[in-house]
């Protein structure tokens, strides 16, 4: 009967916490509303819409007259995705490191 190596089951537990803090991280991108909010300035009046892609198109959707506070949620949500793609982009990195750290015996071995 093998034992598992200490430092492998550490590498291991940390890669399954990486993954599932990955998949929490993109759930809450997912809630945000996509794209980013333009203001455009129409005969003397600010409205705003939130552009976003689909395909190869932008798309502008119309938001309207907002208040200040509205226009500052948008922005943090913006701020908050881009947080959250930091992170995700660090996690990434991450799972591949472990990933080959933990595969590391079976390359050598050949």
């Amino acid at each position: 009967m093998a034992t598992m190596n200490p430092v492998r089951g550490v590498l291991s537990e940390e890669l399954e916490n990486s993954e599932r803090l990955l998949k929490r991280y993109r759930q809450a991108i997912a809630v945000l509303p996509k794209g980013s909010l333009v203001p455009k300035k129409i005969k003397g009046g600010l409205f705003y819409y939130l552009a976003h892609r689909e395909g190869d198109k932008v798309r502008f959707d119309y938001k309207g007259k907002l208040s200040a506070g509205e226009v500052a949620d948008f922005k943090e949500a913006a701020n908050q995705k881009a947080r959250y793609r930091g992170l995700i982009a660090d996690l990434k990195k991450q799972i591949v490191f472990l990933k080959r750290a933990l595969h590391e015996r079976k390359r050598r071995s050949r």
